[in-house]
């Protein structure tokens, strides 16, 4: 990245950038505090955390436009070790997932996401869109019919304001509508304050008050490796999709190692590990906030909401934000997938339709993401094992037959390849051309060397002809 590329996505747009990243702070909110409480700590220190986490990747990170925050499967990791051994422990485990996300940077481990297919993308953004919207139903149920009235209102506002302007988004306008209602004729309704008391301060730097020994690094760093690298697939996943809706390249590397750089902050200012929030990105970008700018905002502005207007956030109705994340939940979601699942063939739509159900019964991304993986590199290695192909030739003094072998031959392709030898054939020789095969794998040189051995013993004489040279390096190993 040029320094000029850089300064350019501070200041394109700089009104839009500041306005979306305002929306950005709202949708914030209530998802933040939501996950403070899964995670077995006070709303502050997701608030705290987001703040600086929002902050700092918006200097160090690789993808302009996108909000981090601490929210995610992150804190479903975060949980196990504050309710075994207590906060003093996240702080140095979010810390240390940090430094483990610097490293992943340093050694260009991003690249391994090539492994997550478009299919797989669209079951995590599908199965985050349900879950965004499933975490509204808490707030839209046994509530009064003035709560109901007020999420009409508010995506009336979402919806048509944009056909009016677009100066500014139209969740802002929702809010303070909104609010202004409530605050005007009180009713029973909802507030922000009623999710958790909101922090009046400035976060502090502090170090985390534990045991500086070996067993309490024995304690917190599985749980440190494991909210890495779910920090890292939500934040990679959410800069691909923000990719594609931009039309623009983010570095992969330089969001690790951001992404690290804020943890080890956020944990040193008292806050908990977080990572990208892709239906807080989703509402970024669909009000213009496309620049580092619109992510320096939604971590500055929520620090001047906490801070500055701590009283009138209070006042917020839970049914404006409500209202928000709807819209989110409706853009976020693939619609186009739908229509897919009929035109693409089925063992794609299954990878995404598992990944998709895994997410939501787990409610953990990164387990949805792993499935829909691990299933796709299943079905390639059945695709791919169908290619290989054995045919064979006697010549014509009945001594010598001849295996031409023809595609990959892999762990999963090599019964096919041993099926296809007879090993009662009545000719002394046997020679298998691979001019149009490539051994991959120990197990498939292991394979080949072992068909070669049960016909020596049978006294008959094998030899090899056409071989590549990196199968060749394969099989001197086995040999």
């Amino acid at each position: 990245m040029t320094v000029n590329q850089y300064i350019r996505e501070w200041t394109d747009s700089p009104v839009k950038n500041i306005l979306a990243g305002m929306v950005g702070t709202f949708a914030l909110i209530p998802e933040v505090i939501a996950f403070s409480y899964a995670a077995g700590v006070a709303p502050e220190v997701g608030l705290f955390a987001s703040f600086v986490i929002s902050i700092a990747i918006a200097i160090t990170g690789g993808r302009p436009g996108m909000i981090s925050g601490a929210a995610g499967s992150v804190a479903l990791v975060a949980a196990g070790l504050v309710h075994s051994h207590g906060f003093q422990y996240l702080l140095l485990a979010t810390a240390l997932a940090g430094l483990i996300q610097i490293l992943f940077g340093a050694l260009k481990l991003q690249s391994m996401m090539r492994f997550v297919s478009r299919d797989v993308e669209k079951g995590f953004v599908n199965a985050l869109a349900i879950l965004i919207f499933s975490a509204q139903l808490p707030q839209m149920i046994h509530v009064s019919w003035q709560t109901y009235a007020l999420i009409a209102l508010g995506l009336a506002i979402v919806y048509l304001l944009p056909r009016i302007t677009t100066a500014i988004p139209s969740p802002l306008i929702c809010i303070l509508a909104l609010t202004t209602v409530t605050m005007v004729w009180p009713m029973p309704v909802h507030v922000v304050a009623d999710l958790g008391a909101l922090p009046k301060g400035l976060p502090a730097f502090t170090l985390p008050a534990v045991p500086w020994s070996l067993e309490t690094l024995e304690i917190v760093l599985p749980y440190s490796v494991a909210m890495a690298m779910v920090g890292i697939l939500e934040s990679l996943l959410t800069a691909t999709v923000v990719d594609e809706m931009t039309d623009t390249h983010s570095n992969k590397r330089m969001e690790c190692t951001g992404l690290g750089i804020s943890n080890i902050l956020a944990g040193l200012f008292g806050g908990m590990a977080g990572c990208g929030m892709i239906g807080q990105t989703v509402g970024n970008l669909r009000y213009g906030g496309k620049g580092r700018l619109s992510t320096f905002t939604a971590g500055a502005f929520l620090l001047l909401l906490l801070v500055v207007f701590h009283d009138f956030v209070a006042k917020v109705p839970v049914a404006a934000l409500v209202a928000i994340m709807i819209m989110v939940s409706v853009s976020t979601f693939s619609w186009s997938s739908l229509n897919e699942l009929i035109r693409h063939p089925r063992l794609s739509s299954t990878v995404m339709l598992v990944t998709v159900g895994v997410v939501i019964l787990t409610h953990d991304l990164a387990a949805g993401v792993a499935c829909g993986v691990l299933l796709n590199g299943l079905f390639f290695s059945f695709q791919v094992m169908k290619l290989l192909h054995v045919t064979s030739q006697t010549s014509a003094d009945a001594q010598t037959i001849t295996y031409y072998v023809a595609g990959q031959i892999f762990f999963a392709s090599t019964d096919i390849l041993n099926d296809a030898i007879d090993f009662q054939a009545p000719e002394s020789t046997i020679v298998l051309d691979l001019s149009q095969a490539r051994i991959w794998d120990i197990s498939a040189a292991d394979t080949v060397e072992k068909i070669a051995a049960r016909l020596r013993g049978r006294g008959k004489t094998v030899t090899f002809i056409n071989v590549d040279q990196s199968s060749a390096a394969l099989l001197r190993k086995i040999a």
